[in-house]
């Protein structure tokens, strides 16, 4: 039976991918996929699977998603099974809501599987729980880029209200994000961590302040998860998937 399934692949490890996700992808005539979906993923494809690459590179738009949202309807209107791959979650800043509302009004039936998103995973991996009992009990996800919440009682708000904060897409404008926190009341001290690559092999953390941030954005590189909270003191002592890492690849340059 023809189905558009919108499928969240996770945030870069490959054994991240939901049960689900793993079978429609082995299911899928045709799979449209981002740029942070790791490929791995796709050998699971069937070997006559049409695969179309949509990633987006920050600042540069290789595929617009009204063209996306097109191939979408037209290849869900050829009675195929289409896969549309995205990196984390497709509803948590992947623009799954609006291909799900096209495919509503186009009148093709669909289906959403959730999948880990780089928010919560590449915390953990980095040995930062953003929640901890006495430290934070409350996580607010926020866009780097959101020109319509740039007001001062969104910042406030921000500033003041939320115990550890998780910036998506934030590399670019990280000592513009970090002078707006510091402004509306958030103390230059609080712990800050920028995840590069979470999940992956080559997932690489940066642990400084606010304060600091602002001046090391020549260290921080996309992609990056950015967590600002006191949770993030919490690094230092249950960090694990690095120090792991570099034990194995020191194991394996033994051989």
């Amino acid at each position: 039976m023809s189905k558009v399934y919108l499928v969240g692949a996770g945030p870069g490890d490959p054994e991240l991918l939901t049960l689900k996700g793993l079978r429609v992808i082995k299911e899928a005539d045709v799979i449209l996929y981002d740029r942070l979906v790791n490929e791995e993923l796709l050998e699971y494809a069937k070997p006559n699977t049409e695969l179309i690459y949509c990633g987006k590179i920050p600042g540069q738009h290789y595929v617009k998603q009204e063209y996306i949202n097109e191939l979408l309807c037209q290849y869900g209107e050829e009675r195929k099974i289409v896969v549309r791959l995205k990196g984390g979650d497709p509803f948590i800043f992947g623009r799954g809501g609006e291909e799900a509302a096209v495919l509503q009004k186009r009148g093709i039936s669909f289906e959403v599987i959730p999948g880990i998103t780089s928010g919560i995973a590449a915390p953990a991996y980095a040995g930062i729980p953003l929640t901890h009992r006495n430290i934070s009990s409350s996580v607010t996800f926020i866009s780097g880029y959101n020109p319509d919440k740039d007001t001062k009682e969104y910042w406030t708000h921000l500033a003041n209200s939320v115990e550890t904060l998780c910036i998506y897409m934030g590399v670019k404008r990280l000592p513009e994000i970090c002078e707006k926190l510091l402004y509306h009341g958030m103390d230059g001290d609080t712990p800050a961590a920028a995840i590069h690559w979470g999940t992956t092999t080559s997932q690489h953390t940066i642990i400084g302040t606010l304060g600091d941030f602002m001046n090391r954005i020549d260290e921080i590189k996309n992609p990056s998860m950015i967590v600002i909270g006191e949770v993030v003191r919490l690094h230092e002592y249950i960090q694990w998937f690095e120090e792991t890492e570099k034990s194995r690849q020191k194991v394996t340059s033994l051989f």
